[in-house]
């Protein structure tokens, strides 16, 4: 029988206490393996930023899910590809080494060299992202606004439309499903609300009303 060794990576305390995030990748690692005819035979769950090319060093859970997997053959298994690493330097090294098949549940029938190229394009967008943000902040200093600690509703409201911009493209995708859905897939990202904690369909309401 196919083995698989679950990975799960969240990026905050916050959603590891609480479980955010963990239970809907929990949910696809275990669909995959179902559709696949597999076992999974270990799980591990790390609480850790996916960026940087040292991930090995800061995620002790990854690298024990990788040891697993050369130990016994089995496949590594990720609900998305962001969660096994958001750094292209990281994960091609891991990718195309060919040395560990590596799948994730979203897309089931890509084999590592197509993970690769996802990888570069979810970095290019985080990018495009970032760049978006701080064309948006560039343009309230341009128009006056103050851009210190937030102490008037001008403030607040610039900063809050500058995040629903910048997250404009990860969230129009996503515009088809219920609003409490689309918190579920922020929070099993690691996308952080404005306010730099978990997603409630009521924040995505607010900020999809504020892209609007």
């Amino acid at each position: 029988m196919k083995t698989i060794v679950a990975y799960i990576r969240v990026s905050t305390q916050k959603q590891g206490k609480s479980g955010l995030g963990i239970e809907a990748q929990t949910a696809a690692i275990n669909a995959d393996a179902a559709a696949h005819g597999a076992e999974i035979i270990a799980t591990f769950i790390e609480v850790e930023t996916g960026k940087g090319a040292d991930a090995l060093d800061k995620r002790p859970k990854l690298a024990a899910a990788l040891a697993l997997c050369a130990k016994t053959g089995a496949t590594l298994v990720v609900a998305k590809l962001d969660r096994l690493t958001r750094s292209v330097h990281f994960g091609s090294g891991l990718l195309l080494n060919g040395k560990q098949p590596i799948r994730a549940a979203d897309q089931p029938s890509a084999n590592n060299f197509m993970l690769h190229i996802l990888l570069c394009f979810a970095e290019k967008e985080r990018q495009d992202i970032s760049d978006r943000t701080v064309a948006a902040l560039a343009a309230a200093r341009a128009r006056g606004t103050r851009l210190g600690s937030p102490t008037t509703a001008a403030i607040l409201k610039d900063r809050s439309t500058a995040f629903a911009a910048s997250l404009r493209a990860v969230l129009e995708p996503l515009l088809h499903l219920p609003s409490r859905a689309i918190a579920e897939a922020l929070n099993a990202q690691g996308i952080k609300s404005a306010t730099g904690g978990a997603w409630s369909s009521r924040t995505v309401l607010r900020t999809i009303e504020r892209i609007a």
